[in-house]
């Protein structure tokens, strides 16, 4: 089925249409939710919500852009929706860049040394600002080139530039600073 056809069957109430659609879009939505959420439990639970979003506004989608850029696009605000949510929840927890392990474990467990960098990194991806924080896991993580970016954004190509370029400095700073701190 072409994405018209997927669209008006959702409609029409298709369950083989949207099945389709599911199939086809299932991972895309997981993994651009877990770029953004950094828990695959959250991200498969935004995935259905973004799903049942797709489901109850079928109608309003008009087609100017391609059907992978609004189910991103859909997929982002849920994702970003969740973290304001998880933020007044618990604030300290999703944004705080201390090391909550403690320091660097004895022994050279390498092992607790990668997902503790792990951690860093995600938590540096959060502290970004919301823009660069989307072009950069949209292009890092679901490998979008920057013009679909800048549809799913509705932003120019030459902000997508600037934002991943302002986004991978601030990673950098912050991860060095990270990295200074508790290695030395």
């Amino acid at each position: 089925m072409t994405d018209r056809e997927l669209v008006q069957g959702i409609i029409n109430r298709d369950q083989a249409a949207f099945r389709e659609l599911v199939e086809k879009h299932q991972q895309l939505v997981i993994r651009t939710c877990y770029a953004l959420v950094h828990d695959l439990e959250d991200a498969r639970d935004l995935a259905q919500e973004v799903f049942i979003e797709i489901m109850k506004s079928a109608v309003s989608f008009r087609g100017k852009a391609k059907l992978s850029s609004w189910i991103y696009r859909i997929a982002v605000n849920k994702s970003l929706n969740h973290l304001k949510r998880s933020r007044r929840r618990d604030a300290y927890t999703l944004f705080s860049f201390q090391d909550q392990g403690g320091s660097v474990k004895e022994g050279g467990d390498v092992a607790m040394e990668e997902k503790e960098l792990k951690q860093a990194l995600h938590k540096a991806i959060n502290r970004l600002p919301v823009n660069q924080k989307i072009a950069f896991t949209l292009h890092k993580y679901d490998e979008l080139p920057y013009k679909e970016i800048a549809g799913v954004m509705n932003v120019s190509l030459s902000s997508v530039e600037s934002l991943i370029h302002r986004a991978k400095l601030n990673l950098q700073k912050r991860l060095t600073n990270y990295y200074h701190s508790n290695r030395i």
